[in-house]
């Protein structure tokens, strides 16, 4: 397990960068720059998710981005439009979406169609749930890395984005959408806590 994690990097917020044979980054917001992108998934298109200036930053000739079809997109990058419950092979990467909405807020709503990722990376996968509360889609998954909100507010908290991970499966875990814009490090920790034993949860330093 440790050889996946060690290659995902978290970039702070939503934002994070999968290195294996192919470069995928996924909301990247506020970063500082890094390895040129094979693929960069966006989930929705709120402000710190779909960030423009940040995705010029990590594009090559060859980046494809993959985003929502309500995304408006300036030229000079090839895009490929993503909906809820798409398969899409990309660059060689293996893709598949999952919707994410909220149940008891407005933030975000489910006719939007916005998305979570499930990304193949070899034999692993890595789900990157988007903006969402504990939704029913995700049950049942079995992602072998689960990258999950725990900030509240917009998303699920700490003690929702636990029974999230029991209730897909998932064999471990990265919390996310704190220390930014919403949630603290002790919304990681209190995460951590409340998975006990059903996953193992790695809390990432921003990178």
């Amino acid at each position: 397990m440790n050889n996946i994690i060690d290659t995902i990097s978290w970039l702070g917020h939503a934002a994070f960068r999968i290195d294996g044979d192919s470069t995928v980054y996924i909301d990247p917001f506020n970063i500082t720059g890094g390895p040129t992108a094979d693929l960069i998934l966006v989930t929705h298109t709120h402000y710190d998710h779909y960030s423009p200036e940040d995705i010029k930053k990590i594009s090559g000739t060859d980046t494809v981005l993959v985003i929502t079809e309500d995304a408006t997109v300036d030229g000079g990058i090839d895009v490929v439009r993503a909906s809820p419950g798409d398969t899409l092979e990309v660059k060689g990467v293996q893709v598949r979406t999952v919707a994410a909405y909220n149940i008891n807020k407005a933030f975000h709503p489910k006719e939007n169609r916005w998305v979570g990722y499930i990304v193949s990376m070899g034999s692993k996968n890595v789900y990157h749930t988007g903006d969402t509360d504990a939704i029913p889609e995700m049950e049942e998954l079995g992602p072998d890395v689960a990258l999950v909100p725990v900030g509240g507010t917009y998303t699920m908290n700490a003690a929702e984005a636990a029974e999230a991970v029991k209730s897909m499966k998932a064999a471990a875990a990265i919390p996310m959408h704190w220390g930014e814009i919403v949630g603290e490090r002790s919304d990681a920790v209190e995460f951590e806590r409340l998975v006990g034993d059903a996953a193992r949860v790695f809390i990432k330093e921003k990178e």
